[in-house]
């Protein structure tokens, strides 16, 4: 059985912007359930940017769990969580990396960004990595390139805040557009009636966050993206 299809190992959990390990600890006590090793890494995201984030506090963490568990590391991320794992991997590819499954994930930006960064408010609360997830071409986001580990990306499509709706063209969760969680290169695509904040927590989405750790597609007829889209 190779790395890529035991259902065994160790899962690093990544919140998003302006959350804390906190948020991810509900999904965390589930996957432990099932077995896995589960490590739940906090990072001052509003602080530096996605890059310094990575250098300072992420590689070394998964540096040193990499070399410890000789067992593959899995990955599940929210929201901002998934760009600090595509940039970890382009320039810090852990050994043994396993499957990764991004809920939420800005990997193509987002409007609200585009609307919104040049506000104080929004500078103060998020940071100078939040500047970072415009939509625009030459945004980190867009130069960060395809993917290439298996990974499920689980879109939610159900806003909390009708005034960010209204700001994301289509379908979104009141953060990202369901089309911007798209990334080139992965494996299974999910869409689920969740709100952007609460989506680690549903049911359902934890119970297909096992079903790709496990098999590396989702559980149910699920929306496919396309590996190229």
């Amino acid at each position: 059985m190779t790395a890529a299809a035991s259902a065994t190992g160790t899962v690093v959990l990544l919140h998003g912007l302006a959350r804390t390990p906190r948020s991810m600890e509900p999904l965390a006590r589930v996957l432990r359930g099932a077995g896995y090793g589960a490590v739940n890494i906090g990072y001052p995201s509003t602080r530096a940017p996605v890059e310094r984030l990575v250098d300072t506090v992420l590689a070394p963490r998964v540096a040193a769990l990499a070399g410890a568990a000789g067992e593959p590391l899995h990955f599940v991320t929210h929201s901002m969580g998934g760009v600090l794992l595509r940039d970890l991997v382009r320039r810090h590819r852990p050994a043994g990396l396993g499957r990764a499954v991004m809920l939420a994930p800005p990997n193509r930006g987002s409007e609200l960004v585009d609307r919104l960064a040049w506000l104080a408010p929004f500078r103060w609360v998020n940071g100078p990595a939040g500047a970072q997830l415009g939509t625009a071409v030459d945004s980190l986001v867009n130069r960060l390139g395809p993917v290439d580990f298996e990974l499920g990306v689980i879109a939610g499509t159900r806003a909390l805040n009708p005034l960010y709706a209204a700001l994301i063209p289509g379908a979104n969760d009141g953060k990202v557009a369901v089309e911007r969680t798209r990334v080139e290169g992965m494996s299974d695509f999910l869409e689920v009636a969740r709100s952007h904040t609460f989506l680690m927590r549903a049911p359902e989405v934890q119970r297909q966050v096992l079903a790709f750790l496990r098999d590396g597609r989702f559980d149910v007829d699920p929306v496919h993206a396309g590996a190229a889209r």
